[in-house]
């Protein structure tokens, strides 16, 4: 990686890489070195290795390190904070991303960005509408999305401007799981139809537990003002999203 560097000699650097699993984050329950290895010592390491050559990184991290609590209320638009510290360690893979943004924090060259629940104007397997839409059952719970239409361009933004330290890197606002299939089927798939259980019905078919949360966008939406973007509310992004999904719009648009 060190040879790479100074072979391409990058002015930025943006790091998707990290491990989550296959088909989902319970891999990580029974694969924790090859966890560790990727979202601990390979970001680590990319990281410390552009310090060392004064190279900006981007870090596409999560936000799935958080549950509601008493003063983050399921409903009640209370969002965590960048520097709210994390709560949520139900998975290894949260808790491995939380430990490691800790680190992060001592090096000054990094933005690192919280994405949840990554939606793209295309039907791919990891498309977090994808995979509600083939469950059997979902449970209904508010959840902060990040609608990558809106953010990936934000992303780059953000990084020509040499911006650091953590924002949570999602549409503002809080949408539940029925409501983003309702607008699907609304725009999308007028005969989908589905059904829910609770989380304790969840629990029983899932090894890991996994994380429901609201993330406060205000210092996001602060410098995207800055730089003259605006992120639309969750709701409307989602409508916007698959009204491109149903016209074939979606990937050309961002060509």
């Amino acid at each position: 990686m060190f040879s790479e560097i100074e072979r391409v000699k990058p002015t930025h650097v943006l790091n998707t890489a990290g491990v989550t699993g296959r088909p989902n984050v319970d891999w990580c329950e029974d694969n924790k070195q090859a966890t560790i290895r990727s979202n601990v010592i390979g970001t680590l390491n990319l990281i410390d290795i552009c310090y060392l050559h004064n190279i900006h990184v981007t870090n596409f991290a999560t936000g799935c390190i958080y549950q509601y609590d008493d003063a983050h209320k399921m409903g009640s638009g209370v969002g965590f904070l960048e520097e709210d510290k994390a709560n949520f360690d139900g998975s290894y893979y949260s808790k491995t991303k939380a430990q490691t943004e800790l680190l992060l924090a001592e090096y000054p060259n990094v933005l690192n960005l919280r994405l949840r629940m990554p939606v793209s104007d295309e039907l791919h397997p990891r498309n977090f509408v994808t995979k509600i839409s083939k469950y059997e059952r979902v449970v209904d719970i508010p959840n902060s999305n990040t609608l990558l239409y809106d953010l990936l361009p934000a992303s780059i933004a953000m990084s020509e401007a040499q911006l650091t330290g953590i924002y949570n890197f999602t549409n503002p606002g809080a949408i539940s799981h029925n409501e983003v299939l309702s607008l699907y089927k609304k725009y999308v798939k007028p005969d989908f139809t589905w059904s829910n259980f609770s989380l304790e019905e969840q629990a029983k078919v899932i090894k890991a537990g996994r994380s429901n949360c609201e993330l406060d966008t205000t210092k996001l939406e602060a410098a995207l003002k800055k730089l003259n973007i605006v992120i639309p509310e969750v709701h409307e992004a989602y409508a916007n999203s698959f009204q491109r999904m149903a016209k074939g719009e979606g990937l050309k648009s961002l060509d």
